[in-house]
Parts: structure tokens; sequence; C-alpha cells
């Protein structure tokens, strides 16, 4: 994959023409319109809104969760969240078992926004989306940005329409970044990651995890020339070597470079590549337990397909090679045995360090310094948090959820909350109901709500009112 002509993407194919004309008038297509071609109304969704193509699900592709457990992974996701600065100080372990089990469906979005600190950071930063959305963004990456919405899983429901809200609200968080980061810009790579997140959150939600993953998780990976990419191809040429060597002397026999085969795989984070049930799982631990998840994929898909002797008979060249790994075989990106292989795999983030530095010095001796500094990369939740430890206020759910379920029970912190809420009521109650005693008529009529009881219903519907969006993501 090339570069664009403003180096920092990747190759532009396709049709140029564009989705908005910058007030001229809409060209949005009818809903009938599926990037352009018409689409059956009748075309059956699957459980995760596709409706065809390579990502769409299959009975042998995903594993199937009893509704039961499902609800009971629900309730402790819920507990968790509510408490999540305790549960990721004193139980990460829980925290990354849990992800590696798979997150539930209805808290997915939720749970990838506090892994990747992204609720942190929409806290800290009140206001800042709306301000960068209603800038008109630089006409260059507004241009490139159009260009790219309709690539992006037009066998989806979301934004299968030309011009639907998909694509708008993809248009929003991918112009937003190109305002926050001018000297970083906008790469073609962005466009998948902030659409998965789309499928999971709302647009400012997906805007901050997009810039949590581009600056905590893969720092450097959509700059200018690419350098972090290739660095990190080099590393998993190098681990493989311990995984599978048979794997690593056929690609060194054919002089296969990396960045022919893992560019994709790594800066799109296996979203264009793996069945949609296995890039949710990938998705779930890669967000809890940072970039050592995307290496394990690339290893265990490496080990699969070019492990043996036997297996290579089928590739002698480098083109067959290539042909090989463009089209995986389904059996070794199976949901089940996939996650199984990942979690198997023994690379851990110090061997990727180590690795880092070993390549970072060999890069200076052949090619000079990096031409864009990086900041460091941050594995995972946990670092992310300890680098910069949230206040209880930004960790708050809008509205808080509390779970009140035998599976979950509450914690210490949350039972002397709710005593302290309790005591503070009777108080205020108290105060209000206490007449002196020659006062024995009710002022209130029972026919006319309490104003004490007015007013905090009115401050509750604003509450929800104000978070009805979040709760249509649950």
């Amino acid at each position: 994959m090339a570069k664009t002509e403003q180096g920092n993407g990747l190759e532009m194919r396709g049709s140029t023409e564009k989705l908005t004309d910058n007030g001229k008038g809409s060209l949005y297509g009818s809903d009938t319109e599926v990037n352009g071609n018409a689409i059956p109304r009748e075309e059956p969704v699957d459980k995760y809104g596709f409706t065809g193509g390579a990502q769409q699900n299959s009975r042998d592709s995903a594993e199937e969760i009893p509704i039961e457990v499902l609800r009971q992974r629900e309730a402790k996701w819920l507990d968790m969240l509510n408490n999540w600065d305790k549960w990721m100080a004193k139980k990460h372990k829980k925290v990354k078992d849990r992800c590696q089990k798979g997150i539930p469906p209805s808290l997915r979005g939720r749970a990838w926004l506090y892994l990747t600190g992204g609720k942190v950071k929409r806290e800290q930063n009140q206001g800042k989306f709306q301000e960068l959305d209603n800038q008109p963004g630089d006409p260059k990456w507004v241009d490139i940005i159009e260009r790219d919405l309709h690539r992006q899983f037009p066998f989806h429901e979301m934004f299968a329409a030309r011009g639907g809200h998909g694509q708008q609200d993809l248009f929003r968080v991918l112009k937003a970044y190109t305002l926050h980061r001018p000297e970083e810009g906008y790469c073609q790579a962005q466009a998948p990651i902030a659409a998965v997140l789309l499928m999971h959150m709302p647009a400012e939600d997906a805007f901050w995890v997009l810039v949590q993953i581009c600056e905590k998780y893969l720092p450097g990976y959509y700059s200018t020339g690419l350098e972090a990419i290739q660095l990190d191809g080099e590393i998993l040429y190098a681990l493989l070597r311990r995984v599978s060597p048979v794997a690593h002397r056929h690609l060194k026999r054919h002089k296969l470079e990396p960045i022919l085969y893992m560019t994709e795989w790594f800066m799109c984070a296996f979203s264009r590549t793996l069945p949609w049930a296995s890039v949710l799982r990938v998705w779930d631990m890669f967000l809890c337990d940072g970039v050592k998840i995307l290496f394990r994929v690339g290893l265990v898909l490496l080990k699969c397909m070019l492990g043996s002797q036997e297996k290579l008979k089928a590739c002698q060249g480098l083109y067959e090679t290539m042909e090989l790994l463009r089209a995986i075989q389904p059996q070794y990106m199976q949901e089940r045995f996939l996650v199984h292989e990942i979690i198997e795999l023994s690379v851990s983030e110090r061997d990727i360090e180590k690795e880092h530095h070993t390549q970072l010095r060999s890069w200076k001796e052949t090619r000079g310094d990096l031409h864009c500094k990086s900041p460091p990369r941050m594995h995972g939740a946990k670092a992310i948090m300890a680098a910069e430890p949230p206040s209880r206020q930004d960790l708050r759910q809008r509205p808080t959820i509390i779970v009140e379920s035998p599976l979950a029970p509450k914690t210490d912190g949350v039972q002397a909350e709710d005593a302290k809420e309790s005591r503070n009521a009777n108080m205020e109650k108290q105060k209000k109901t206490n007449l002196p005693p020659q006062e024995k008529v009710n002022p209130y009529p029972p026919t006319d709500p309490s104003p004490l009881l007015e007013h905090m219903t009115l401050q509750k519907s604003k509450e929800s009112l104000s978070s009805a969006e979040h709760d249509t993501y649950l």
C-alpha cells in the first residue's frame, strides 16, 4: 500500500465523487441506494448489522453465548463500570479475564470508552468535540475523507446509505481528528477504526476513543512516512523467529518484507481481515491489554498459514505467499480457535519493548533518526490509567447505573455512599415534615405534589434528558 500525495495515508483508489459540496446543496443518495448500488430491502441482516460481505456472521465463525450467561456477565460489567477505578487498581486481572471472555454486546461501547481512557478525556475536555465539529476543516483533508466514506463497511446497515447518518458521523469524527491533530492530518486506515467505534457509541465518544487509540495504543501509526508501522513490522518479523522458525525462514528466503502483509492488519486492528465475531473479541482484548494483542494475532495467523513444510508446498514464491496471506483460511480466524491461540501465545509487553529497542538501534544505524517523534506507547488500559490517574468525577456515569444483584454485590464504597445518601434524605425529610405542635393542617393538599418532590422530579428529568444519548447505547 502506497502513501497518498500528502504522505499521510494509504493508496487512494475508486470513485472521486463527493458526498457533500460544502454547503452548495446535497448530493446524498436515497436510502435505497447502498453506496450507489440498489440493494433489495428484504436483504437479511445478521446480529451485527451486516447484510453481506466478508464480515457477515456465519454460524461457524461465531461463538453462541447462552442468554443466562450473558445476563450474568452484564451484571458483573455494570458493577465494574460503577466502580471502575477500584476494579482497575485492585482487581485488574479480573477485568482482563472478563475482556478475554468477551464484553457483553449491550455494554461493549461503554466498556471500550472506559478501557481506553476516552471517558476521562471527554470529561476533561467538555465542549471540545462540538467546537471542532463546528469548524469547516482543512479542504485538503475534507476532500480525501469524503471520498473514503463509502468504502467503510459498505454492507453494514449503518454505513450502507450514501450520505446516511453513519457516513455523516464518520465524516464528523475524522474531520474533528484532523483539526485536533493538524500536524498528523488524516490517514486512510483511521476510517475503519472510527467506523467500528461508531457502531458501538455516539460520535463524541468515538472521537475520544479514536484519539486514545492513535495517541496511546498506536502512536505514530498514522503519521507521515508510516515509520512506526514499519518498526512494528520488523518487531513482528523478529518475534516470528521464536514463535515459528519455519514461517520465518520462508519469509526470509523469499525476501517478503513485513510491511507488505502486516500493514492493513495492524493499522486497521484486523477490522478488515477477520470475521466480525473475531474482530470484536480481538478489540475487547486489544483495548484492555494493548498492542501485544495485535502482535499475537499476527503471529498466530502467520504460524497457522506458513508454519509447516506441508503448508509451504502451495506457496513456492513471493507472489504465492502474498496471495496465501491475503486469503487466510476460515478455520484459523474462527472466534473460539483464534481467541484460544491468542491467550496461549506467550508474547509480553517486555518482549515487544525489548525488540523495539533493538529495531530502533538498527533503524538508526541504517536510516538515521526517525523523522516523526511519537509519544511512548501505552500497553493497555492499566498503563493509561496509571499515567493519567482520573478523578472519581471523571469516571462518574451519567446516569449512574446501580446494580442490585446477588451476582454483583455492592462494594463497601457503594454501601457507604448509599448509607450517607439515605441519612441525608431522612434529615431533609424531617426538616420538611416536622411542623410546630399547633400546626395540624397539611400545607400541601394531596392533589398537589410537594415543591420538594416537584423539584427532585424536575432535576432527575433534566439529568435523564441530558444523558438520553448515552442510554441509547446501553
